[in-house]
């Protein structure tokens, strides 16, 4: 398995394949989505968050997942539609994947190892959120119900960004 995050890559919803190089020296937050879910109106708090500190080399990660009660049914295309026209989404979305099984996508099979919930590594639903530094470290998990808002203050109060 494979022990750096800089190392593993993911289809963007528009079929391009990026590796995660790409974010090399920014913050990321990573985020399993689903379009009809009661946490989907937190895009529009990621959204915020991403626009007031892209800058300041904060990055957020989309990455739509059908796992948690068929909340993201649809295929790449109507994903991207619904994330912009609903919510504004600006940040990277990434093609739909499985975020738990034998199909689980590497990066979040990574992510799970490195970073467990209170009860094992399994992610029990949308919007489970995965903090990494500047440096590729996973270094906090975040629950599906904690908001936006309360990320962004963990990260400027342990200095996360770029001055």
């Amino acid at each position: 398995m494979k022990t750096d995050f800089y190392s593993f890559d993911a289809t963007t919803l528009q079929g391009k394949k990026i590796n995660m190089e790409e974010f090399k020296g920014k913050t990321i937050l990573v985020v399993n989505t689903a379009s009809k879910c009661g946490f989907t109106p937190q895009l529009e708090g990621l959204e915020d968050m991403y626009k007031k500190h892209a800058d300041q080399g904060l990055v957020i990660l989309g990455f739509p997942c059908n796992q948690f009660g068929n909340q993201e049914p649809g295929d790449e295309e109507s994903i991207a539609e619904g994330c912009v026209i609903n919510y504004g989404v600006t940040f990277p979305m990434f093609a739909k994947i499985e975020v738990n099984g034998p199909n689980t996508h590497p990066l979040f099979g990574f992510l799970k190892s490195k970073l467990g919930g209170w009860f094992g590594s399994r992610i029990k639903w949308n919007f489970t959120k995965f903090l990494i530094d500047s440096n590729g470290k996973p270094i906090k998990r975040f629950s599906p119900i904690t908001k936006p808002e309360a990320i962004e203050a963990y990260i400027q109060k342990h200095h996360l960004l770029n001055a």
